[in-house]
């Protein structure tokens, strides 16, 4: 039973969200990485994202470049949290998919974070926060984490 779903708008997304499954990989989140278009199979996406939600998703992640609809499209069919990254694959830079993916109606937020695999890491990271309110041993893993950030930044520090 997944309790993240992270969704791509297209193959070509995977080397950049592969960190966001990585992360998930890492602290022990049961998770989804797969496929749909917002354009190209709304039926599909639609129809996943009722699956999940029955079986117990608690938060969807969304990637997509150019219009970057997806997100948008998961938020419309769900009232779990979902968290958007948007991805570069225009000459605009990404901030097309940028845009598509933050200017949500009232009452369909997606939460949005940094472009490509920033983005997909930190959307990992805030999908784990979220669960973690709920779950104690993920919040331990948490702080266990940033503890080993603050060393790191103290090692590199002491290096110089």
């Amino acid at each position: 039973m997944p309790q993240v779903v992270i969704f791509m708008g297209s193959i070509s997304d995977e080397e950049k969200m592969r960190p966001c499954s990585d992360l998930f990989k890492e602290l022990g989140v049961d998770h989804v990485f797969t496929i749909s278009s917002a354009h190209r199979t709304p039926e599909r996406t639609a129809r996943l994202v009722k699956e999940y939600e029955e079986t117990g998703c608690q938060v969807f992640i969304c990637a997509a470049g150019l219009a970057a609809h997806l997100a948008g499209a998961v938020a419309a069919q769900t009232i779990k949290p979902v968290l958007g990254v948007p991805l570069t694959a225009s000459a605009f830079g990404g901030m097309d998919a940028m845009m598509a993916t933050v200017q949500m109606p009232p009452g369909f937020p997606v939460g949005t974070v940094a472009l490509d695999k920033v983005g997909a890491k930190n959307a990992a990271w805030l999908a784990a926060q979220i669960l973690a309110l709920q779950d104690e041993e993920l919040a331990s893993k948490i702080h266990k984490a940033r503890q080993g950030f603050v060393e790191s930044v103290e090692k590199a520090a002491a290096s110089l």
